[in-house]
């Protein structure tokens, strides 16, 4: 007979790695608005706020699978659904597109 889940800090770390990555890709943005505003461009200006849009996505995520950590029961919560991780490779992608626009 298999004994019950022990979570132990496993809840804990998964919620901190969200945090972190979380911030990591809001900092990448926030260094992309920086870049377009300061070339001064209209196309950095556009790029710049596109970056903005996966980071907010990648957030409302991080938010989604946080709450669905801390109202899980002791087994955990649900795996990630495929779209949802495609959508955030897919976002993650982006982000590293804009800021490769932004560079050259």
């Amino acid at each position: 007979m298999r004994p019950g889940r022990d979570p132990g800090l496993q809840p804990e770390r998964t919620r901190l790695a969200w945090r972190r990555t979380t911030l990591s890709c809001t900092v990448a943005a926030a260094l992309a608005v920086r870049t377009a505003l300061h070339r001064g461009s209209v196309t950095g200006y556009a790029v710049g706020l596109l970056a903005c849009v996966p980071c907010l996505a990648f957030l409302a995520l991080a938010q989604l699978r946080i709450r669905a950590l801390a109202s899980a029961p002791v087994s955990g919560p649900r795996p990630l659904p495929a779209r949802l991780a495609a959508l955030a490779a897919l976002g993650t992608v982006a982000l590293a597109a804009c800021a490769a626009v932004l560079v050259v």
